[in-house]
């Protein structure tokens, strides 16, 4: 992870919001006190909240030289209240309580942030609707951008962000087709999209893809895919989004007791992206990066209950 501790402030009103945003939340009051602020706005001016809070902390463990293991908040919607809740990354390995932001999330298939400025923190993302709307929210040097980015993304049954894709500074998407096609997507500073490129088929025998950074220790950005019968396979980034992935290598069995395999970077602050996974009694389990292709994760280790109750985003 790469930490700045030069981090700039965003201007005018992005500023002004997100100093209202961390006053209601140490006060203990929602999200949506006040003016109304939207799901983007709210998560990009969180994980700006969290790096003001944690960069001098993250610097300490002296992980500041390669971008490569950002750490984002977790986001998540409540399935009874529809409420869209905040899991803030602790700095030891797992995560503070819940915080409720009381803005209605039933809408959004998922939240996909962003480390365009290569901080080792997010400062915004992608917004994806079930309507199939594609949106970017958060900041772009020192101003902040919220726009409609595309139409018709629910043509996929999986979109992500593992990183920088392409080679360029910016972090990319890729996303999975109902046929089972893998298509990449390279990205601009303001979240606009190039033409989607064609990776290849047969992705609809994965039912779960992650991945946050580089987990083999090559500079590249990797995904991990478990497939139907709970096996878990790992592929290794190349750097070239039109073959953006090698073939993949088995990491392992069992993975079926997961119903969500997700990640939120380097978790535990060692410079090593990790992966989070949810067992269906809604335990949830963190899977600390090796940075060895050939045993990317070490065991895995417990960091919490109750999680069911939540589509984690």
């Amino acid at each position: 992870m790469k930490i700045n501790r030069g981090r700039r402030a965003l201007k005018g009103a992005f500023v002004a919001t997100a100093v209202a945003v961390a006053a209601a939340t140490a006060a203990g009051t929602a999200f949506a006190a006040g003016a109304p602020v939207g799901p983007g706005r709210a998560v990009a001016e969180a994980n700006q909240r969290f790096a003001a809070e944690h960069a001098p902390q993250a610097s300490a463990f002296g992980v500041q030289d390669a971008p490569v293991a950002p750490l984002f908040i977790m986001a998540g919607t409540h399935k009874k209240t529809g409420e869209m809740y905040f899991f803030v990354p602790n700095a030891k390995g797992a995560f503070d309580p819940a915080e409720n932001t009381e803005i209605p999330a039933t809408d959004i298939a998922d939240l996909i942030d962003v480390d365009n400025d290569n901080d080792g923190f997010g400062e915004g993302g992608w917004i994806l609707g079930k309507n199939g709307l594609l949106d970017f929210s958060g900041a772009v040097g020192e101003d902040y951008v919220e726009k409609q980015v595309g139409k018709g993304w629910n043509i996929y049954t999986t979109v992500l962000s593992p990183g920088n894709v392409g080679g360029a500074k910016e972090y990319d998407l890729i996303g999975v087709d109902k046929a089972g096609v893998l298509w990449s997507y390279l990205s601009y500073p303001d979240g606009r999209l190039t033409v989607r490129t064609k990776v290849g088929g047969g992705w609809n025998t994965y039912n779960q893809i992650a991945g946050q950074g580089d987990l083999t220790g090559d500079g590249k950005v990797d995904i991990v895919a478990k497939d139907k019968t709970g096996y878990l396979w790992l592929y290794k980034g190349t750097g070239n989004y039109k073959a953006p992935f090698t073939g993949r290598v088995k990491i392992g069995g069992g993975w079926g007791v997961y119903d969500r395999i997700l990640s939120v970077g380097d978790l535990d602050l060692d410079g090593k992206t990790d992966l989070i996974a949810r067992k269906t009694n809604g335990e949830l389990y963190r899977y600390s990066g090796t940075g060895s292709a050939a045993a990317p994760f070490a065991k895995a280790v417990k960091i919490g209950t109750g999680f069911q109750n939540f589509n984690l985003l």
